[in-house]
C-alpha cells in the first residue's frame, strides 16, 4: 500500500477531522481475547466497582489502538506510521448499555519534517475526558 494523503498537499496546522468510534463491552471481550488481557476491570462490573472504579473500563491500550487507527485510516497505508507513542490520561468508562462509549478522535498536523514526514498532534476524548496525552504520529505522506 501506499499513503493517499500528499505531502505537498498538507501544511502546518491541518485539521484531520474528529472520527467517532463507539466501544461496548463486546468489544472489550473481545479485544481480550485478542491481546490475551483479561483483567477483569475491563469486562467484569461488580470486580472493576471493587476496586474503586466506576465501572468497566476500557483497555488503554485498546484506546491507543483507536488513535493508531484513526492515524492509518488518514494516512491510508498503515505501513506510512512510523512511530506512534501516547500517554493515557484518563479512562474510557463502558457502561453496561445500548449505548456503550464513544472515543473521539481528531489530529492536527504539527510539524513538516523531511522525506515527506509529518508530525500529527492527536487528541482523544471519551465524554469530557481526555483519554490520550501527548499523542503524536510521525508517518510518511505519499
Amino acid at each position: 500500500m501506499t499513503a493517499t494523503v500528499k505531502y505537498d498537499e498538507v501544511e502546518v496546522g491541518l485539521e484531520i477531522p474528529a472520527v467517532d468510534y463507539p466501544v461496548s463491552r463486546v468489544d472489550l471481550v473481545m479485544y481480550a481475547g485478542a491481546s490475551g488481557d483479561f483483567n477483569p476491570i475491563h469486562w467484569n462490573e461488580r470486580h472493576a466497582k471493587a476496586v474503586g472504579l466506576p465501572d468497566v473500563i476500557a483497555h488503554g491500550m485498546y484506546t491507543m489502538a483507536q488513535g493508531g487507527r484513526f492515524v492509518t485510516d488518514w494516512v491510508g497505508d498503515p505501513g506510512a506510521v512510523l512511530d506512534y507513542g501516547v500517554r493515557f490520561s484518563s479512562m474510557v468508562v463502558v457502561p453496561d448499555d445500548d449505548q456503550g462509549a464513544v472515543i473521539t478522535v481528531s489530529g492536527v498536523v504539527e510539524e513538516k519534517l523531511d522525506d515527506n514526514r509529518v508530525v500529527i498532534a492527536l487528541t482523544a476524548r471519551s465524554g469530557d475526558a481526555r483519554v490520550l496525552s501527548k499523542a503524536r504520529a510521525t508517518v510518511r505522506l505519499a
